[in-house]
């Protein structure tokens, strides 16, 4: 959806502005290229905190904590 979404977008821009939306579209790939360190560096840190968040919930899971008693 967020594809069609930027499609769309990009149709209206080169509607109104045909130079600026081919500009856009030649530098998508630098600016691609440029983020990916970011993305890459935000999917390590979520690993390390889903990491963390299991070793400190464990001793919890280890003693049954969380479920609930019958009856």
């Amino acid at each position: 959806m967020a594809t069609l979404f930027a499609l769309l977008l990009w149709c209206v821009l080169f509607v109104l502005c045909w130079p600026l939306a081919l500009l856009a579209l030649l530098l998508w790939p630098l600016v691609w290229i440029v983020t990916l360190p970011f993305r890459l560096i935000g999917i390590t840190l979520e690993a390390v905190f889903a990491l963390l968040r299991a070793l400190l919930f464990l001793p919890a899971r280890l003693l049954g904590g969380g479920r609930q008693p019958a009856g």
